[in-house]
């Protein structure tokens, strides 16, 4: 074992209250392993991998317990002194985000140096070098070059490998990854995922993930631990968890994944909400939540029962004395259902929209020639990397960015360029937007009753008691009560957040919603709730959704059209499950390819397919948008068109 857990308890005192985050924490980690910790946010899980570098924010204590390293106990370590022997030498950690990680006003090569210098010893040309070897280790091109830029000079992708470079220039032995690729597209995601198992295999590393993805968790884990109120509850190599989990939290969190479900039916969400770490638990903390709960869950704390020599769960079900429940069966859903029919009239038109920033040699066309209707009632899914232009086609639509060329046209009515201040308002109250990040777009300052009248109170006076009736019934629609109103927007958890963010848009009873990666940010629990609220929302109000996300899986489950987008240029329309059956640009086949799969066997057999702008020849004749077949429209010339018809690979 190169790291060994035992009898963990930590708490945190918050405004004279007592939070006890992490309850008898036991967990072995083994040299040169991956082992991937997953559960709902406020599980503990940040706050377990941050025990072990030392890095509790000062109101937070370790009670008791052992962390061995080396020999050492971790927990009795009370001086930064003790801690610079650990931190970054012999345990780094890659944090969430690469934007806030790094300094914005040092080069990528200053803040390389510092590690190299303070963990290698080097100094000069030596450290120097040592930092474009790491920066090549990562997988950047030139790195001598891009040694002298600074973070913003490099897309989130890039930047999320320098943060990895910055770990391991320190050479530790145990690598943390704290959610690595949280809201990196699936292509990025699929290089970052190779990227440190190659460095894991190269500096015989022992890696430790922390993430709420189970497409990522099946990609790279040999162990998973699954953890609950401050607790691990189930513990077992991956096919364990995947093929033969034991606990019904496993059950409920595999459950949730978008790839069981079957479109036009909710996806299972777990009921009620995690117990408050402020309160004692007694017995088994998910009892409440739990369909299977025996009457002692509710009295005793389950002890970690074995189920194998590598499998183990802390629940009464094992008990040879209790019922005897069978596993869920979990099979891919047939997502081949027939498709929706629509008005033949749509509800809004893009014709040949170009968006364009800058001028001259600077001018970037955010979005190129895009043409495509919606119709009411319809959810119409836009993927692609970062940069692609999916956010920009969105807030052109909502007229935050205004057109280069070409037109948008709802309801009949042109809406983009300049229009009358009273059209103006009929269209804000028609269509609005919910944004990506629940926690950023809301107010901290102002209560949920404000946030969520904000726009009744911006398109004119209203009366106090309609204001207060409408925000009762936006907050009752998404699933939220009237007495939330009185609260701020920190008091909540991130799915409930977002429901506020809904809520917000829903008050102005809109016919047409977009969706700007709403769930990227969520649990695949909570997500799973979001999902369902949206589409009960539609069938409830015929409402239309432009729903932009990297997220494949839930735009399969979702969407009933998909648009590919690359660089601004959509490259390829279809319906759902043709685009998925046969997808045919290139670009699409690629982001295909990189779906995250929650199931280790398939995620071992799958090949992903590299996307190289390169390998089209337009010498001869320039690409045009054309239907290929019905409904099934891609960006190609001639030649590429007869290649695409040909019988599918």
């Amino acid at each position: 074992m190169v790291l060994s857990v035992k009898g963990l308890n930590v708490s945190f005192n918050l405004r004279g209250e007592n939070i006890r985050v992490l309850r008898d924490v036991d967990i072995d980690v083994r040299r040169g392993e991956t082992l991937a910790i997953v559960g709902e946010s406020g599980s503990g899980k940040s706050v377990f991998c941050k025990c072990l570098m030392g890095l509790l924010d000062l109101n937070g204590i370790i009670d008791s317990g052992e962390i061995i390293y080396n020999n050492d106990n971790l927990a009795a370590f009370n001086t930064e002194r003790d801690w610079r022997k650990i931190r970054g030498r012999e345990i780094a950690m890659v944090m969430q985000d690469p934007m806030t990680s790094l300094n914005p006003l040092l080069t990528i090569g200053k803040q390389l140096l510092e590690a190299i210098e303070l963990h290698q010893g080097l100094r000069g040309p030596a450290a120097r070098d040592a930092a474009i070897d790491c920066l090549a280790d990562v997988g950047i091109p030139q790195p001598d070059k891009r040694f002298k830029q600074y973070p913003h000079e490099f897309s989130g992708g890039m930047r999320q490998r320098v943060v990895i470079a910055i770990a391991i220039a320190c050479r530790p032995k145990i690598l943390i990854c704290d959610e690595p690729t949280t809201a990196i597209d699936v292509t990025i995601q699929a290089q970052i995922l190779e990227l440190i198992k190659n460095l894991q295999k190269k500096y015989d590393l022992t890696t430790v993930y922390v993430t709420h993805d189970l497409g990522v968790v099946a990609n790279v884990a040999d162990r998973v631990a699954v953890m609950y109120a401050g607790e691990f509850v189930e513990i077992g190599e991956a096919n364990d968890i995947f093929y033969n989990a034991r606990h019904p939290y496993t059950w409920a969190l595999l459950l949730s994944m978008p790839q069981w479900a079957k479109k036009g039916e909710d996806l299972y969400s777990i009921e009620g909400s995690p117990p408050s770490l402020a309160m004692h638990i007694s017995g088994d903390a998910f009892a409440p939540r739990n369909s299977h709960a025996l009457k002692i869950d509710f009295v005793e704390r389950p002890p970690m029962i074995s189920v194998s020599e590598t499998h183990k769960a802390r629940t009464w079900l094992l008990d040879p004395r209790a019922p005897k429940i069978d596993p869920p069966t979990l099979v891919h859903a047939n997502q081949a259902t027939p498709a929706k029919s629509f008005a033949t009239t749509p509800l809004l038109q893009v014709r040949d929209l170009t968006v364009s920033f800058g001028k001259g040699k600077k001018r970037l066309d955010a979005v190129k020639n895009v043409s495509f209707d919606v119709y009411k009632g319809e959810t119409f899914g836009v993927v692609g990397e970062s940069g692609s232009g999916k956010t920009t086609l969105g807030r052109a639509i909502l007229r935050i960015y205004e057109p280069s060329a070409g037109e948008i046209i709802y309801k009949g009515k042109r809406i983009s360029g300049r229009i009358s201040k009273e059209e103006d308002t009929r269209l804000t109250k028609q269509i609005q937007m919910i944004f990506q990040d629940p926690m950023s777009s809301l107010n901290e300052r102002a209560k949920v009753e404000g946030i969520v009248a904000e726009g009744l109170l911006n398109l004119g006076r209203i009366d106090k008691k309609t204001k207060n009736e409408s925000v009762n019934r936006s907050l009752n629609e998404v699933g939220l009560r009237p007495e939330f109103a009185d609260r701020f927007p920190h008091e909540f958890s991130g799915g409930q957040r977002q429901r506020i963010g809904i809520a917000r848009a829903m008050i102005m009873s809109p016919e047409f919603i977009v969706a700007d990666e709403p769930i990227s940010a969520l649990d695949v629990s909570i997500r799973a709730q979001v999902l369902n609220l949206m589409s009960g929302l539609q069938r409830e109000k015929g409402l239309s959704y432009l729903f932009i996300s990297h997220d494949l899986s839930v735009m399969r489950y979702i969407c009933d059209r998909i648009a590919a987008l690359y660089r601004g240029v959509m490259v390829e329309l279809a319906d759902t499950e043709t685009l998925f059956a046969r997808p045919m640009h290139p670009y699409t086949r690629s982001l295909l390819s990189a779906v995250p799969l929650p199931d280790p066997n398939a995620e071992k057999e799958k090949r992903i397919i590299e996307y190289n702008p390169d390998m089209h020849d337009y010498s001869e004749q320039l690409p045009s948008w054309r239907e290929i077949e019905a409904k099934h429209y891609v960006f190609c010339n001639d030649l590429e068109e007869k290649r695409f018809l040909l019988p599918y690979e």
